[in-house]
């Protein structure tokens, strides 16, 4: 009796190399047909904002610190002008021959007044609010309650309405909540790292019950655990690869749509919190190590998968 021809070809298969193209159609599918690319593609995209967002917060951080770590501020807290005009020019000369200043600079009362106008408003009555002297410090290193408690003293006789205080001691609550930021986006991160593989997870063992008895006939025909896995991990793979770049590139768009926003507050503070060119090439790894963690999370599955179902 002859043989059939499908028996023959699958027995005549077993003996030859089990890889390449004719491997990979163990697991058909449509590519981006399937939830599994947009799944990735959504994680990746939300995993760029939110690393975007605590890089920023990072860089913001730093340069607040740097900036400010060597500054401190002395307010004359007088309601007589001539007398805080008085206290304030001799506060000025006495400070600046501190060892640890070094420069010293009265800030103009037109200055101050822009500066308070967003809270009196335009023309605020001087005598009813009076503004105190401000004189902004930069001191040789950065300050500690030593120095200033130097300055105080030196100060006592001459200027006792002055009031100094180091300029990072004001901004204390902001780096406090900057900094739980900062570990907020880091979880989001892992978060959404651990999500993406519980959705490579669940996919692996979806596509392993429905070609159940293609991969016991492969068993059959002398195909190992490796190399059923790598079929699984390259179809894996390249749906990670489509969905993550997708994904970075959505991300992409929205970090620079929202750093436009950002930078139409023309704060000072704000526009230290840009994201420099090392900050973009980290976003830009991130689908590269999503592809690497969805590929692994494949393998593993399908091994252990695997080892329970023969």
């Amino acid at each position: 009796m002859k043989r059939p021809p499908t028996i023959g070809r699958s027995i005549s298969r077993g003996f030859s190399p089990f890889r390449g193209n004719r491997a990979a159609q163990l697991v058909p599918q449509a590519r981006l047909a399937g939830p599994m690319p947009w799944v990735i593609a959504i994680m990746v995209a939300l995993t760029v904002i939110a690393a975007a967002g605590g890089l920023a917060l990072n860089n913001l951080a730093q340069g607040a610190r740097s900036e400010l770590s060597g500054g401190a501020t002395v307010q004359i807290v007088e309601a007589s002008p001539i007398e805080r005009d008085r206290q304030a020019q001799a506060a000025e000369v006495l400070l600046v021959q501190h060892p640890a200043v070094a420069s010293a600079r009265r800030v103009p009362d037109a200055e101050l007044e822009r500066l308070l106008e967003p809270w009196l408003g335009v023309g605020a009555d001087k005598e009813a609010v009076p503004i105190p002297a401000l004189i902004d410090l930069r001191l040789r290193t950065d300050a500690t309650e030593d120095q200033l408690d130097s300055m105080r003293r030196l100060l006592a006789d001459q200027a006792p309405a002055a009031r100094i205080d180091a300029q990072s001691a004001w901004l204390k609550p902001v780096f406090s909540a900057i900094s739980s930021l900062q570990w907020l986006a880091l979880v989001l991160v892992v978060l959404l790292g651990f999500t993406s593989s519980a959705a490579v997870w669940l996919a692996a063992c979806s596509a392993l019950g429905t070609n159940r008895n293609t991969i016991e006939v492969v068993h059959l025909l002398g195909g190992t655990d490796g190399q059923i896995a790598r079929i699984f991990q390259r179809s894996i793979g390249f749906d990670a690869t489509l969905g993550g770049t997708v994904g970075l590139a959505l991300g992409l768009a929205a970090v620079l749509v929202l750093g436009q926003q950002f930078a139409g507050l023309d704060s000072g503070m704000v526009a230290g919190g840009g994201l420099s060119w090392v900050n973009w090439l980290m976003l830009a790894a991130i689908p590269v190590a999503g592809v690497m963690i969805a590929m692994l999370t494949a393998r593993l599955t399908v091994l252990g998968a695997l080892r329970r179902m023969l």
